[in-house]
């Protein structure tokens, strides 16, 4: 998946990419946003995501100069609390260069076109577009000029939306992700829909899917995995308590490194899609695999009928069960007694 998707590829490989979107503000806290980086990247995670905005072409001015007296503020109006929330272009940059040392991807939500054309500059290797723009037909037109692959949240949208923004998108942008959302922190267990996974699979065969979680653990994102996600978005903390509306659905490192970990088996338990006896399964075939035997005394010439024959464990192995009804009418070769193996020599 890292290749197929960072790489710009239309192959689909059987390792899942993980995002991870980091969670903490830049300020007040004044976090060591490299800390978080190398925490991540301990993790195992494959890229690290963060949201960048131009408020003023995200937001109306009436909307900035709301009053903002939520618990989880970080000012007095919603322009304020924004801005509060959002890194410089210098710190981007910083951030990317650290990144890049520690050969871990990075991205961002561009949130306005202006956010897409700087992450462009920044060299991202594929762009996220969060829920909000789904469908949002003028900024991912103008995304898609970049030609490069477009991983997108489909959280507040229906199926019929949505199928007429891949169906518009796609004659200009091949590389189009799907991620299944529900956008509600945190997001009930009742309210993922991860069954979508599979629509999506089947509506859009040539793109790449997955899910974005918002729900407290990790047991429905694994579960996403297994349902076929190939791409895996988590919002990430140091502490479920700090001050955001997002911590609570969001992991912390220990939950993060437990997710990755767990993946990763569920990707080797996956497997694949033919189904056979593996090498694995010789002992327990020897000791307790059933082969088709005499159920009595049989002469040389005899014509096989279904009475004379019986399934058991024995130690010699001939004939699998299945065949039972295919040596009905053929003749033995030699004598058999009681309860012998029927081999494939013993008969005409």
């Amino acid at each position: 998946m890292r290749n197929s998707i960072l790489g710009y590829s239309k192959a689909i490989v059987d390792t899942h990419l993980k995002i991870t979107e980091k969670l903490l503000p830049h300020s007040p806290l004044q976090y060591a946003q490299e800390t978080f980086l190398s925490l991540v990247k301990e993790s195992g995670v494959d890229c690290v995501k963060f949201q960048k905005s131009c408020l003023k072409n995200r937001f109306t001015k009436e909307v900035l100069k709301r009053p903002y007296q939520s618990k989880n503020s970080w000012g007095k109006t919603y322009g304020e609390h924004r801005e509060n929330l959002e890194l410089s272009e210098k710190e981007f940059k910083g951030l990317k260069e650290y990144a890049d040392e520690l050969e871990i991807y990075f991205t961002a939500s561009g949130m306005d076109q202006p956010s897409m054309d700087f992450l462009e500059n920044l060299g991202v290797p594929f762009f996220k577009i969060g829920s909000a723009d789904t469908t949002n037909l003028p900024l991912l037109r103008h995304v898609s000029k970049y030609q490069k692959p477009l991983v997108i949240s489909t959280g507040m949208t229906n199926e019929v939306d949505l199928c007429k923004m891949y169906n518009e998108i796609s004659k200009v942008n091949k590389s189009i992700v799907l991620l299944q959302c529900t956008s509600s922190y945190p997001t009930l267990p009742c309210n993922v829909n991860l069954n979508v996974i599979r629509t999506y699979c089947e509506l859009f065969p040539f793109s790449v899917i997955g899910y974005s979680g918002h729900e407290v653990g990790t047991d429905i994102s694994l579960a996403a995995v297994a349902a076929g996600a190939k791409v895996l978005e988590r919002h990430i903390t140091i502490n479920h308590s700090l001050k955001g509306s997002d911590h609570i659905s969001s992991l912390n490192p220990e939950e993060l490194n437990q997710l990755v970990c767990k993946i990763r088996t569920i990707e080797e338990a996956m497997g694949s899609l033919n189904k056979k006896i593996q090498d694995c399964e010789s002992p327990c075939f020897d000791k307790l695999g059933k082969t088709i035997v005499t159920s009595r005394f049989l002469k040389q010439g005899t014509t096989l009928l279904a009475n004379m024959m019986d399934v058991k464990v024995a130690v010699k192995k001939g004939f699998d069960a299945i065949h039972f009804d295919d040596l009905i009418g053929k003749k033995i070769k030699r004598d058999l007694e009681e309860e012998d193996t029927i081999l494939p020599n013993d008969v005409v």
